[in-house]
């Protein structure tokens, strides 16, 4: 059969195309990757930037909104506070998250001064511990901490007026070696704004989560400066994709504090605050004593236009590590993480497809090779038979021209013709049948007729079917059938159709030696039924195949040995509808074994 180059060639052409096209996807994967993991990270950072400003804007409203005059609360006049608490309260998320106001002065045998929002005075604060230990912190540093994040707490100092800053010098150079010095006015006294703990970590916090994350993509925790979990909405590694301080007091890294949504609306109007100003220069700095710890520093600053009114900016300056860190990550460990997945995740359902493609190419040609095949088997199997058809019908007609022209006079020469006629006519009767039955097995119309079989009586009507031929041929059998086989649920016919095959065979395929071994034995479970002759053999490589129908080997059709391929085929059929199997052992030149294995009837 001319092997088909072309399609050899154009299966080719199209694999290698799906296989370029894969790399291309590969490469576009690469490529796709990139961007979104730079574009995920640039969206973690942003989102995690908005978390952080909207939550110190909440706290530090609640710092800011609370530098009341000094005078009023050392005088312990509330109105003023109480305004700034009423609108603070208007134009927080949450006006909750303050807990307590309470004033300390650093006078001499002042008490402290709870704030009371409902009836909008200062009320003598009692003995409170966690009120006493803030104090103490406060009192017990020359620089006081604007946070006390252990007990959540806002230390608003309150200065005096006696020291005023004349001018502010923004310096754009970049040697800094020496930095100016600002003196700040003493504080007279501290606002202590406690903050709600539950408010801060059951509200405030999962609700900005909820606002910048969904929780099926990131998972946020917030570390205190010990690093302690101080919020978490699930566990995240020590790398975080994003990180942000909170409690950062300093508005927009030196900004003049200047949302008039944090002020009362009264004070708004005075001309007292500046709005909406900002310092062009990021590099205005104060000068810090960095020996006495750097500690957090809040300061006002009062400018003068022309002649005008004084108008005052207070700023807040932090040093030092943020009280709490917001940390951000992806739920898969990290956004690098995620997208690698993601990126072999795509790359394998596209590899997937491939395999897919180039399977049903490669299943599609071998499918159409196998059925090219096949139907070569049956061009030839048309060929052999008609040839096997032939030799018996010429026979058949020579006998009968014979016998119709009075050549054959005498009773003993027509005897001689008539068994001529019916011996041919046997066998094409034989030829016709098996490819019959072949049709009907194939066909599934074949019916078996399963009953309790003697399989040793199987066994010798096969033998006594095949005589004529065993001894003609002058074969010599040997049989070992096992006493008291048991009882096997079977069609007998077919089972004696099939042992004729391969006893046929047998006798066919001979190679100068004239012995066959038949067998029946009780193989535990199932009946051996055991064909052995010392014929030509079958090579290994076709022993899987000489079961297909039509199929026959290159050698016996070369040594132009008649057979149609069907006879294997119907053992195979015959032996697997009765829940049985047929196997072969054969070497070349050697001879062959077939087994078939018939279950025992339960």
């Amino acid at each position: 059969m001319r092997r088909p180059f072309v399609t050899y060639i154009a299966v080719a052409v199209i694999v290698a195309l799906l296989t370029v096209f894969l790399g291309l996807q590969y490469s576009w994967l690469e490529k796709a990757s990139a961007a979104e993991r730079e574009k995920m990270h640039r969206r973690v950072e942003q989102d995690t930037k908005r978390f952080a400003e909207d939550f110190n804007k909440e706290v530090q409203a609640a710092f800011f909104n609370f530098q009341a005059e000094p005078a009023a609360l050392e005088s312990g006049d509330a109105s003023g506070l109480a305004e700034r608490f009423d609108y603070w309260k208007q134009n927080t998320e949450f006006p909750g998250l303050i807990k307590e106001i309470d004033y300390v002065s650093n006078s001499p045998g002042k008490p402290v001064l709870r704030f009371d929002p409902e009836n909008r005075t200062f009320v003598q604060n009692g003995d409170d511990p966690k009120l006493t230990s803030i104090i103490e912190k406060i009192r017990g540093e020359k620089r006081a901490p604007s946070i006390l994040e252990n007990d959540l707490a806002l230390a608003v100092p309150i200065r005096g007026s006696e020291k005023m800053v004349e001018t502010v010098v923004i310096r754009r150079e970049t040697d800094l070696s020496e930095k100016p010095v600002m003196e700040l006015p003493p504080p007279v006294g501290s606002v202590i704004v406690m903050l709600d703990e539950k408010v801060l970590k059951d509200s405030l916090v999962p609700n900005l989560a909820a606002r910048y994350f969904q929780p099926n993509e990131f998972s946020v925790a917030i570390n205190d400066r010990a690093g302690e979990i101080v919020y978490k909405n699930a566990d995240i590694a020590e790398s975080p994709d994003a990180a942000a301080p909170l409690f950062d007091l300093t508005p927009d890294n030196m900004i003049f504090f200047s949302n008039r949504n944090m002020l009362p609306r009264k004070t708004a109007h005075n001309g007292s605050v500046i709005y909406d100003q900002r310092i062009e220069s990021r590099t205005f700095t104060a000068k810090a004593d960095e020996s006495e710890g750097g500690a957090d520093e809040t300061f006002k600053i009062e400018m003068k236009e022309g002649g005008g009114q004084r108008r005052t900016a207070v700023i807040s300056a932090t040093s030092g590590s943020s009280p709490w860190t917001l940390n951000v990550q992806h739920v898969a460990g990290s956004i690098d993480k995620y997208i690698d997945q993601e990126r072999t995740k795509s790359f394998l359902i596209g590899l997937g497809i491939y395999v897919l493609l180039v399977g049903a190419i490669l299943a599609i040609v071998i499918s159409a090779m196998r059925s090219r095949a096949y139907a070569q088997r049956q061009i030839d199997f048309v060929s052999s038979v008609s040839h096997e058809f032939r030799t018996p019908l010429a026979v058949i007609y020579s006998a009968g021209e014979n016998l119709a022209d009075g050549v054959a006079k005498d009773s003993s020469q027509v005897s001689r013709y008539g068994d001529l006629i019916k011996g041919e006519g046997k066998k094409l009767s034989g030829m016709v049948e098996q490819i019959l039955e072949f049709a009907g097995a194939r066909s599934g119309r074949k019916k078996y007729n399963f009953g309790e079989t003697d399989m040793a009586e199987v066994v010798r009507s096969a033998l006594a079917e095949c005589r004529p031929q065993i001894d003609k041929a002058g074969f010599e059998i040997e049989t070992d059938i096992s006493k008291q086989l048991p009882a096997v649920k079977a069609d007998a016919e077919s089972l004696v159709t099939a042992i004729k095959n391969l006893i046929q065979n047998a006798v066919k395929y001979s190679n100068g030696s004239r012995k066959i071994m038949v067998a029946a034995v009780n193989g535990g479970g199932s009946i051996r039924l055991t064909v052995e002759d010392q014929g030509i053999g079958i090579a290994a490589s076709e022993q899987k195949q000489i079961f297909e129908p039509f199929y026959r080997s290159k050698d016996v059709v070369d040594a132009q040995i008649h057979g149609s391929g069907l006879g294997l085929s119907m053992v195979k059929e015959i032996a697997e509808a009765h829940g049985g199997a047929v196997t072969v052992s054969s070497e070349l030149g050697k001879g062959s074994k077939f087994t078939i294995e018939i279950p025992v009837a339960r």
